[in-house]
């Protein structure tokens, strides 16, 4: 299935509304639109089947479709959250260019000691650097999997700063609030495994967002 057939499909369920699970959601949320086709944030493809990431409007959560691509029809949909997945270091004494000098990988985002937060109120009490390559919509094995990839690539540089900073793996995740039943993340061994090779510790933020369903 070519993109325009995909975006096609979904947008014949949101007019239809075949599935229950479209029309109760279509109760209390809208897909982002544009000229009033919807808007695809993400199409991942693997095995003949293809996961669709539709944004939702005012929220940071996901409208998602899962795809037969060989029958060309929906086999699922279901709400996915928003996840942010990123390594950071943090140091009361050392600027944030000192703290990039222990790593050779791209720094995305860093801030000194005293600089205006980002939300306008107060200062930040320490420097900061920051390495995330995942902004994409996806899973957050996926997104782990592919953030401990790229600082594997300099295992001595992210060890050090976990000992001269506090480095650490950083996870957000904001969920519909639909029923109450969020879940979450699970970490395999393999993963515990790399992450303590590294000598990296992981916090994990959960929030839940937007309207639950009508009963």
């Amino acid at each position: 299935m070519t993109e325009s057939e995909i975006i096609a499909l979904i947008q014949t369920e949101i007019e239809k509304k075949d599935w229950g699970f479209t029309e109760q959601f279509l109760e209390i949320h809208s897909p982002v639109g544009i000229d009033n086709i919807i808007k695809i944030e993400n199409i991942i493809t693997a095995n003949n089947e293809a996961t669709v990431y539709l944004p939702i409007a005012g929220e940071r959560f996901y409208l998602t479709f899962y795809i037969d691509l060989i029958k060309k029809e929906i086999f699922g949909i279901s709400t996915e959250p928003y996840i942010s997945v990123y390594f950071r270091a943090t140091s009361e004494n050392l600027s944030s260019d000192e703290l990039k000098k222990h790593t050779k990988l791209a720094v995305t985002e860093s801030w000194n000691k005293g600089a205006i937060r980002k939300t306008g109120k107060g200062n930040y009490g320490f420097s900061s650097i920051i390495i995330d390559i995942t902004k994409t919509p996806d899973t957050f094995e996926t997104k782990l999997n592919e953030l401990i990839s790229e600082l594997e690539n300099d295992r001595d540089g992210i060890k050090k700063l976990s000992e001269l900073a506090d480095g650490y793996i950083q996870v957000f995740m904001e969920f519909h609030n639909g029923n109450g039943l969020i879940g979450g993340p699970n970490l395999s061994k393999e993963m515990i495994q790399k992450l303590s090779e590294m000598n990296l510790s992981i916090d994990f933020d959960l929030a839940v967002s937007g309207k639950q369903f009508i009963s």
